[in-house]
């Protein structure tokens, strides 16, 4: 949900006009808007590089996912993981062009540790392989702008530990 959006239902259910602040916000939200897509387009555009860079990162930090008996070994294991990767992936920009969270969370956050636990999927190799999303998408970006996507992978990250 955006800010636009959570700012009205928060004011409807009050019965009140919109305050200050949070026109400010809304202000702020549209004002970075173009920023937020141009993000969105950059990280989009580079998915097959990002995916690809973090999933190779990951088997080099964490061998054991793609040995025998690990999760990403084989083929089809190994194209599982990566996929995987690149769904977080997706919710990032999601919460970049929402300017919130909120995506991340009701899309892809909710339940994951459960799923995976029950998947046998070490979770710690699952934060590994977002902090490599981030460490590869965020060197296509400026300063700020890596800032800015930096906060999303964080999430995503945080929730995984």
């Amino acid at each position: 949900m955006s800010i636009v959006t959570k700012s009205i239902v928060n004011a409807d259910a009050e019965a009140r006009y919109l305050g200050p602040g949070e026109l400010d916000r809304i202000k702020s939200f549209v004002t970075t808007g173009e920023r937020r897509l141009r993000i969105a387009q950059t990280l989009t555009e580079s998915r097959e590089r990002i995916i690809k860079q973090a999933g190779d990162q990951l088997f080099q930090k964490r061998p054991d996912v793609v040995s025998p008996g690990g999760n990403a070994y084989g083929e089809e294991m190994t194209a599982t993981c990566l996929r995987d990767l690149d769904y977080y992936l997706r919710l990032v920009t999601y919460g970049i062009v929402a300017g919130d969270v909120t995506p991340i969370e009701e899309i892809g956050i909710v339940g994951v540790r459960e799923m995976y636990s029950s998947l046998g999927t070490p979770i710690a190799a699952v934060g590994e392989g977002v902090r490599g999303l981030k460490s590869v998408a965020t060197s296509l970006l400026s300063g700020e702008d890596a800032a800015e996507a930096g906060a999303y992978f964080d999430y995503v990250i945080g929730a995984l530990q």
